[in-house]
């Protein structure tokens, strides 16, 4: 026989219950991931990001924000470290502001290739670069997202062969003191703008011209208010997909290799797709009726080269860094 001492026992006894289970059904929900970037939603890296939805939705609810619209280029960083953000893919140039040391991957003609730059961010020097730039600023680095080799795009009639031609040329370059050197590295006149105003920069004439890799060019069609592109070469484009220290501490060990292991799978599907494309895109330029060339690139490279290692940026390079990078 049931009296109300027992049922009330019983109502206690399943509260309880549900009580203890409530924390273990909270842990298990997705973790929402606010993601930021600066690229388009037509953009490869757009689906690469759609891939890593998708693969990691069982621990995490991914949203993803492009084109600047949640946060603007160069600010990633710092809304992560504010608690606005959970994951962005911010430029190498953006954490050298707060990392002087990390300069040293943004510097002109460093690496090779992207076979390249995947091969130094899987060996120990690439994971003491990126603990250097982990520790500092409260981030764990995903991998490097490859978007191509930065090429030059210019709206004037001169044609550019060596840093020399490129005297007083109004150069877009993001905002930033690694971006500007860059830019004066390359013998031009840099001028800081937002990506998103660099169609109409082109347009009006308030810039000479910009640096991006072709699929960029594609993608935000830059090419329909250019006249040229000198293939320079001056810099493999990459991007690091970051997630925020804490969001990344609150996975279990398991979550986080699944997680690791679906980020390395979307990045390599997205390298792939860029250098397929890039090898299409310059007949496709022409047929637009741009002027496509290779300027004195060996002219470039020294010109560059001799200016960084002069500069007071290299001066906060990790000593024998570079020599680790050109041996892989």
């Amino acid at each position: 026989m049931i009296n109300r001492r027992t049922l009330l026992g019983a109502v206690a006894v399943i509260g309880m219950a549900f009580a203890s289970a409530a924390p273990s059904l909270a842990q298990d929900a997705p973790q929402k991931l606010r993601f930021s970037a600066v690229f388009s939603e037509q953009d490869i890296r757009a689906d690469m990001m759609k891939q890593l939805e998708e693969d990691v939705s069982a621990m995490a609810d991914l949203e993803l924000y492009y084109g600047g619209n949640l946060f603007k280029q160069t600010t990633e960083i710092i809304a992560i470290q504010r608690g606005n953000l959970e994951m962005g893919n911010v430029s190498p140039q953006d954490i050298a502001t707060q990392v002087p040391a990390f300069s040293i991957l943004t510097s002109a003609y460093l690496f090779r290739d992207a076979e390249h730059l995947n091969e130094f961010f899987k060996s120990d020097a690439g994971a003491e670069m990126k603990a250097l730039a982990e520790d500092q600023l409260g981030i764990h680095i995903l991998g490097p997202t490859y978007f191509g080799t930065r090429q030059v795009g210019l709206r004037i009639d001169k044609k550019i062969n060596t840093p020399e031609d490129m005297a007083g040329v109004k150069l877009r370059m993001p905002g930033g003191d690694a971006w500007q050197f860059l830019g004066r590295a390359l013998g031009a006149n840099p001028t800081p703008m937002a990506y998103a105003e660099v169609y109409t920069g082109l347009q009006t004439g308030a810039i000479d011209g910009q640096d991006n890799p072709l699929p960029n060019v594609e993608n935000m069609k830059f090419y329909e208010v250019m006249d040229q592109i000198a293939l320079t070469s001056h810099l493999v484009g990459y991007d690091l997909l970051v997630i925020s220290q804490d969001a990344w501490d609150s996975f279990t060990d398991e979550q986080r290799a699944e997680f690791e292991a679906a980020a390395d799978k979307a990045i390599a599907w997205s390298t792939e797709q860029h250098l397929k494309r890039e090898g299409e895109l310059a007949s496709f330029f022409e047929e637009q009726g741009l002027d496509i060339y290779t300027p004195d690139v060996d002219a470039f490279r020294a010109h560059a080269q001799e200016m960084y290692l002069n500069s007071d940026l290299s001066k906060d390079w990790p000593e024998g860094m570079l020599d680790r990078i050109n041996a892989l």
